[in-house]
């Protein structure tokens, strides 16, 4: 039997394995459909049959690995993290969740442990949404969730997704087949680094997910118009950048006003025609709203769109507010987390509850079945970076608790103790 840190070292080994795989030679990249993603996907698909597990892709180009219990009725628990990145990415935002749920599920093949209920390990195929701005592809599909609109959604090339998805030898037809029906599901976990510095300020190596913020993206365009540099008077200027640029530092100010409860961001800026003796006439911008209360995201939505219009108007530009994407707060479930409370302490960590301000698989996977997510410390809480790094106690941590989790829920449907499902 391999100990603890035996298997954490494993982990990390293939860590470094899936990391060389990239479609970029400097750095990290791996994004929905490229050939280093399908070399990604059959490495991991690899993986999961050495681990004696039934494996397939699905239409929608998720890994999905299987144990199936020999128990009547058994329903199905869901292991799963994404193996796509951003670019430029980090090693462990991913990866870490599908791997260590590979170590996990090949624990009980080794052991022959009967389960009372099916396993399903998957490697999600497009969670940061990098190629078609459309995240969460791949849990969305195993959740029943997929909008059939998005098939028609073009990347930078004018590839659609549909296109994409015959490149990667799935079929659009095929995609409500892949979905888990609700009343099979059993419960979802997800094993993630946390991206934030809480855990690493407070030297603990996990935590609980007791929330994943809601989020709202909106397209913001602001008109003016352009003019010399040399030749309009400064009281005379309708200067689209001037325009956004105030709106921007409304924007922090709103958030810094409440920093407990919300994130706000401006984080893509383009100035149409920019040119360094010409005054902006047109400026586009992202605003990513996130909080994990539901009302306080739609106020803060409402009063920032009321600065906006305040904000134009004064300056005289003309603007645009464009919803681009919605995702609600997401609770996860009570009892699992008090399973995986009781874990962590038995592992003797203290037993810290988080709030994910970033989005996960989970969001999409909550309309069908309980979900749970335990947190990983990472350094500096740098993620979506180069410097993205985990230490291999804190993976061995992580490893301890997730076993004694999973044995935590196989007790508990052992003893007939079942939790709520969503509905």
């Amino acid at each position: 039997m391999q100990t603890y840190l035996q298997r954490a070292q494993k982990i990390m080994d293939r860590i470094q394995e899936l990391a060389a795989i990239s479609q970029t030679e400097q750095g990290l990249t791996r994004t929905f459909g490229s050939p280093a993603w399908r070399e990604a996907a059959l490495t991991i698909q690899g993986w999961m049959q050495e681990a004696g597990l039934h494996t397939w892709i699905d239409n929608i180009g998720n890994v999905r690995a299987r144990l199936n219990s020999p128990a009547p009725g058994a329903r199905t628990f869901v292991i799963a993290s994404h193996m796509d990145t951003v670019v430029n990415a980090g090693r462990f935002d991913g990866p870490l969740g599908i791997i260590m749920g590979l170590d996990l599920v090949a624990q009980f093949t080794h052991t022959h442990t009967p389960l009372p209920f099916h396993i399903e390990l998957i490697a999600f195929s497009d969670e940061e949404g990098c190629r078609f701005h459309t995240t969460f592809l791949g849990s969305k599909v195993v959740a029943g969730g997929f909008e059939p609109g998005l098939l028609l959604q073009k990347d930078a090339a004018g590839i659609t997704l549909m296109q994409a998805i015959h490149t990667n030898g799935g079929n659009e037809t095929g995609l409500p087949a892949d979905a888990i029906l609700p009343e099979d599901w059993l419960g979802y976990f997800e094993i993630h680094i946390e991206q934030g510095p809480v855990l690493y300020k407070r030297n603990i190596p996990v935590a609980v997910v007791k929330a994943i913020a809601g989020q709202q993206r909106i397209a913001i365009t602001f008109r003016g118009m352009a003019g010399h540099a040399g030749t309009v008077p400064m009281d005379m200027r309708r200067d689209a950048l001037g325009c956004a640029a105030e709106f921007t530092l409304a924007v922090e100010k709103i958030a810094l006003a409440n920093k407990d409860r919300i994130m706000a961001t401006v984080g893509k800026l383009d100035v149409v025609n920019a040119a360094s003796n010409v005054i902006p006439g047109e400026v586009s911008c992202t605003l990513d709203l996130r909080s994990a209360d539901e009302n306080e995201l739609t106020a803060l939505a409402a009063s920032l769109q009321r600065s906006l219009a305040e904000i134009c108007q004064q300056r005289h530009i003309d603007y645009e507010w464009t919803p681009v994407q919605e995702t609600r707060p997401v609770l996860t479930d009570g009892f699992l987390n008090t399973l995986l409370e009781q874990s962590i302490t038995t592992a003797g960590y203290e037993a810290l509850q988080l709030v994910s301000g970033a989005g996960h698989d989970a969001v999409a996977i909550a309309a069908v079945a309980p979900v749970c997510m335990l947190f990983v410390r990472c350094f500096d809480g740098i993620s979506h970076h180069p410097q993205e790094n985990v230490e291999l106690a804190d993976i061995t941590a992580a490893v301890e608790v997730a076993g004694n989790f999973m044995q935590q829920v196989i007790t508990h449907i052992n003893q007939h103790v079942l939790w709520k499902s969503p509905h």
